[in-house]
């Protein structure tokens, strides 16, 4: 016995000892791999969480670049409507007064209107406050507007009366062409203003904020209405939108603050609308999430390098053996001993094994956070995380909602009598029903085999109800290949009319669709 060991012992390490070098490769092997995947996962989810960020603020900025244009559009069709009336009353100041008290009163698109003829005397102005009836303007958009004798939309400026202000006017002409002047409303960008209804309150309520500025980067409105007048410069942004484009980019606000800013252009009057959001605020969910995954990685990392330096002795062990018994060949045990550690191949193919099962281990924890989504791959639409996240967002706004529970009746004869293939299809169509009915701002989500749920924000009761029975009206009409027709059943509740506790909410609307369910299938019940 004393001479076997004698013989394990024989070879003294003269250089790097054999178990610390494979140990040392073999954590090298694995914490490289480790952290440059760790490493990849977070810049792939970073860039990808900046793109969509920036191209659903581009989004959200050309919808509101559509909604200013229409408004500007219709603003002029209005005066436009009025000019034409104003034709045989030139001479009659108090028609004129009463017309411009109608124009300002009746859309609220105006702060105030104006009425002047050729020269820019003023016959009739509303509210007559302003004091400048019978005098002759010479501000920059009454200059404008009798320079062109056209419609215009004017770039912001001061009024004489010291507001800073957008004049959109419209040429009054004969029935014979003659130029007889122009009625003009103005938008005061220092006060309450179209503007502010239109662009004041948006979907968005996570630290993204929208400004417009005009041809000459002057930011005509502004969250900050002390920021109204004030020139932007060095901004990538505005140079750009400016020219007419329309796009994306990171940009420093005022502040140096750095930004992920979509932008649009306005059409009729060329200002640009620019809607942006805080980078650290974008991406401090992914670092917190990073974190997170990286809390819950290290201790399976700490498992696994024990095992590696269990796995390095055993196969140190070996081949120490191997290589004393090539010091001793001239011994009569060697072959026996040689013949014992046989083993050695079998424990390196279980090394890779292990080394590759952590590795796979590794990718499975950001492959789950790649597909750490929100949707549900069958439909399309949102699921459970997608509506918890909604509810929160509207518990936290203290926006009330509607919910409206849905069920296909029958469904289970469906995939019986059809298979699975045309249930899946069955849905899928739902799902697109649910949609056409949506606005934009509902949330649609399917939360079940065949239940789905729609959220209204801001919907009463009654406007929830309507949407319930148009939907189940057009499931009722629409034809679906080998199935037909189908119904489904609807259950209506509101937070906080139908109780103030939102879970109790859910629960109500899933009690009236048990109750549509009862009462005959294909209708909808609203909770009193």
């Amino acid at each position: 016995m004393k001479k076997s060991t004698s013989w394990r012992r024989s070879l003294a390490p003269s250089r790097l000892d054999l178990r610390r070098l494979i140990l040392a490769l073999t954590i090298a092997s694995a914490l490289i791999p480790f952290i440059n995947t760790f490493y990849a996962g977070y810049l792939v989810q970073r860039q990808q969480l900046i793109d969509t960020t920036l191209e659903g603020h581009h989004a959200y900025a050309t919808k509101l670049a559509k909604s200013t244009d229409d408004f500007l559009q219709s603003a002029l069709q209005q005066l436009a409507y009025s000019a034409q009336l104003m034709v045989p009353h030139m001479k009659d100041t108090g028609y004129l007064t009463q017309e411009a008290h109608r124009l300002r009163l009746q859309t609220k698109s105006f702060n105030s209107v104006t009425i002047i003829d050729p020269t820019g005397y003023v016959l009739a102005t509303s509210p007559e406050t302003l004091q400048i009836k019978g005098k002759t303007l010479q501000s920059a958009g009454v200059v404008e507007t009798l320079a062109k004798r056209g419609p215009v939309v004017s770039q912001p400026y001061l009024s004489t009366t010291g507001n800073y202000i957008v004049f959109i006017s419209q040429p009054i002409f004969s029935d014979v062409g003659q130029y007889l002047g122009a009625v003009g409303g103005s938008v005061y960008l220092k006060e309450d203003n179209i503007l502010d209804t239109l662009l004041g309150s948006h979907f968005y309520q996570d630290g993204t904020y929208v400004y417009v500025v005009d041809k000459n980067k002057h930011i005509i409105y502004h969250p900050d209405s002390h920021r109204v007048g004030d020139t932007v410069i060095n901004n990538d942004a505005i140079n750009a939108v400016i020219k007419g484009e329309s796009g994306t980019a990171p940009v420093f606000n005022s502040k140096g603050i750095e930004m992920l800013a979509g932008y649009a252009i306005i059409p009729a009057s060329g200002w640009g609308i620019v809607a942006q959001r805080p980078k650290a605020t974008t991406l401090a969910p992914l670092n917190k999430l990073m974190r997170a995954v990286l809390y819950k990685t290290l201790p399976i990392a700490l498992v696994m390098l024990i095992v590696i330096w269990w796995s390095a002795r055993r196969i140190a062990s070996p081949l120490r053996q191997l290589a004393n018994g090539a010091h001793a060949m001239d011994k009569p045990e060697t072959a026996q001993n040689i013949q014992a550690v046989k083993s050695w191949y079998f424990e390196s193919h279980e090394l890779k094994k292990a080394m590759l099962k952590g590795l796979n281990l590794l990718q499975r924890n950001i492959t789950k956070l790649r597909e750490d989504v929100n949707t549900d791959p069958l439909t399309g639409l949102g699921n459970r995380r997608h509506l918890e996240a909604a509810v929160t967002a509207f518990q936290a706004q203290e926006l009330a909602f509607s919910v409206i529970a849905i069920d296909i009746d029958h469904f289970k004869r469906i995939n019986d009598s059809f298979g699975h293939d045309t249930g899946d299809e069955v849905l899928r169509q739902l799902a697109r029903t649910m949609r056409e009915v949506s606005r934009a701002d509902d949330v649609a989500c399917r939360v079940g085999g065949e239940e789905f749920l729609l959220l209204l924000p801001g919907a009463p009761l009654e406007a929830a109800a309507n949407a319930a029975e148009r939907l189940r009206q057009l499931v009722e009409d629409m034809e679906i290949p080998q199935v037909g027709h189908i119904t489904i059943s609807l259950g209506v509740a509101h937070w906080p009319d139908s109780d103030s506790n939102i879970k109790t909410v859910f629960l109500q609307a899933d009690t009236m669709l048990y109750a549509a369910k009862n009462e005959g299938r294909n209708r909808v019940m609203v909770q009193a």
